[in-house]
């Protein structure tokens, strides 16, 4: 037994040093991980709140240049002494604010004072309000088109201002300036599990789904940073504070400790920011990185039991593996006695001799059973808990390889950048908005864009377990259409039915189409639970989505809404008798619409 105790005894010492180097090493590597995890992530939410914020703003755009050519803007700037023409262009402004769901849309004379508004029958009325103090009057006075964002002087409402000159001939008249409102961006980021806010260049929070960071400095309120920030009346009279914040690098990630009430410590975040050349702003998502400590302690934790347990079990072994020897060593020596005995007996007792040898061996073997019965017995109680614990641990370290498998990350990757491509060129087609589009349609066989959708949508139907069955008439339908964009349409679509299936026993997805006289007539049919009535008349309504915070912005059926109108169809949606939901397109065959051109 003796040589068994230092066997243990090495073997606690082995597992102490291990564990210590986990400790060490380990925690190390293991943060470091996480945290690029965890960077990833939140770089992931970085990209969609700046595409989200560059989508809202960039559509509103172009249309102050378009509402300064209007001929009762450029009458009024010429005449800003009519009252007809100031009641015109009041009536002119509110009905075309209404339409566009902006906040405020007016009209400024060369000296400042707002001649005509969309709210000028409210009680905060602009009209008569003087604004040449700000950069977006003094820009567009100057020729030049100009953005600006800051909190309302008048409203007190924070918005996003797009200003353009107004024209008479060569000569600036006057300042047509379209106001956005910023808070329904703002309100999809609470309750997310990111912190997102938008800096201007002076460090002060300007957006942020936490309201109590607003208005507040993560640099010094130094007195130029605060005379910058006062010239322009950015703030207008809000109380600006400076943020505790103390910055660090670790691992090449910035991180920040943030005190947003003194006494109540400091949370630590993970820090990703862009910055946004044509806004002027930065936008930046934290993630806490409690989190990620508390997965790194956790996981150290759970290496360093197994590591104990593991050496308890090795222990247990040597330990029973050493009173074995010593059994089986008692017994070699009781029989070697035994047989001394009985060959000093008789001849005439051979044969009662024999028989006892043989009873002997049978016990002997009764015995070796006996003990390896009550060993397996103790082995099996011993094993269970480590066997448990090593399979959890043996299904996270296939979790991360799975992460490493960088061929297929790459592939991913250029899936999404080719979606990218595909996004990027229906959004240039967002800003017809207030016009007709300039591009022309072209007659688009479906059955080819189905078969570059099918491309796109695979991997979601592969996870969704769904089945797309695609009937498609014969021959298929030739309609009047672009073809980028009504794939980008019946992938919104085939996407959304595979969130509505998915899960469900019935997995099944139609799809179909047939020409009806003139028209090509497409649906989409799943077997989930169908449109509630009282979301069918806002599910075509930007932002508007039954999703959990952060699965989407609410913008997919949206915009597949109005490019079907920009083809001169319909898109609607309904249930189906046997229960389902049924989005239906229309759109004119392309020959029809070829023969009414002509």
């Amino acid at each position: 037994m003796q040589h068994v105790r230092r066997s243990i005894v090495m073997l606690l010492v082995a597992v102490a040093l291990s564990a210590a180097a986990v400790m060490g090493y380990g925690t190390t590597l293991l943060n470091r991980n996480f945290m690029v995890e965890a960077s990833l992530q939140a770089g992931s939410a970085l990209r969609l709140a700046v595409a989200a914020l560059d989508g809202h703003l960039n559509r509103y755009e172009p249309l102050p240049a378009l509402i300064a050519d209007h001929d009762d803007i450029r009458e009024l700037v010429a005449r800003p002494d009519d009252p007809g023409l100031r009641s015109a262009a009041n009536l002119y402004l509110k009905a075309i604010n209404t339409l566009l769901h902006s906040s405020d849309i007016y009209v400024i004379d060369m000296t400042g004072e707002t001649i005509a508004a969309s709210n000028f029958d409210g009680p905060a009325s602009f009209v008569g309000q003087n604004f040449s103090y700000r950069p977006y009057f003094q820009e567009a006075a100057e020729g030049r088109q100009s953005r600006f964002y800051a909190l309302g002087t008048t409203s007190a409402k924070r918005g996003y201002y797009f200003s353009a000159p107004v024209r008479i001939g060569l000569q600036t008249r006057g300042v047509i300036v379209f106001k956005v409102d910023v808070d329904m961006i703002e309100t999809t980021w609470r309750g997310s599990e990111y912190k997102i806010f938008v800096s201007d260049p002076e460090g002060i929070i300007f957006m942020s789904g936490s309201p109590e960071w607003l208005y507040k400095s993560l640099l010094p309120l130094t007195p130029d940073r605060l005379a910058r920030t006062t010239a322009s009346r950015r703030y207008s009279d809000a109380s600006l504070k400076q943020l505790s914040v103390r910055r660090n690098l670790e691992d090449g990630h910035e991180l920040m400790n943030i005190i947003s009430d003194p006494g109540h410590g400091s949370r630590e975040y993970l820090v990703l920011s862009e910055y946004a050349k044509s806004a002027d702003w930065t936008v930046n998502v934290l993630i806490d990185t409690a989190s990620v400590r508390a997965q790194t302690r956790t996981t150290v934790v759970a290496i360093v039991l197994f590591l104990c347990l593991a050496g308890l079990v090795v222990a247990v072994l040597l330990q029973r593996k050493g009173r074995r020897d010593d059994q089986l060593r008692l017994e070699i020596e009781r029989k070697a006695e035994l047989e001394r005995r009985v060959g000093e007996r008789t001849a005439d007792l051979a044969r009662v001799n024999s028989q006892l040898r043989q009873t002997q061996a049978d016990l002997i073997q009764a015995g070796k059973l006996a003990g390896l019965g009550q060993m397996s017995a103790a082995l099996s109680h011993e094993f269970n808990q480590p066997l448990a614990a090593a399979k959890n641990y043996a299904d996270s370290a296939a979790l991360l390889i799975d992460r490493g498998r960088t061929a297929d990350a790459r592939d991913n990757l250029t899936r999404i950048s080719n979606l990218i491509d595909r996004m990027a060129s229906l959004s240039r087609h967002l800003r017809n908005f207030a016009r007709k589009p300039n591009e022309k349609l072209r007659p688009v066989s479906l059955s080819d864009v189905i078969d570059d959708t099918l491309e796109i949508v695979a991997a979601r139907l592969s996870t969704a377990d769904a089945e797309l069955l695609i009937d498609l008439g014969d021959p298929a339908p030739v309609v009047q259409a672009g073809s980028v964009r009504l794939q980008q349409v019946l992938v919104n679509i085939i996407t959304n039915a595979a969130d509505a299936v998915e899960g469900l026993s019935d997995r099944r997805i139609h799809l179909t189409a047939r020409i009806k006289g003139s028209h090509a007539a497409i649906e989409l049919r799943d077997h989930g639970p169908g449109v509630p009535p009282a979301i069918a008349d806002r599910i075509f309504d930007p932002f508007f989505t039954t999703k959990g915070v952060g699965k989407g912005l609410g913008l997919g059926l949206s915009i597949s809404y109005n490019i079907v109108k920009d083809f001169g169809g319909d898109l609607t949606v309904g249930n189906h008798a046997e229960g389902g939901a049924v989005f239906r397109i229309e759109l004119a065959v392309a020959d029809v619409f070829s023969e009414a051109a002509e």
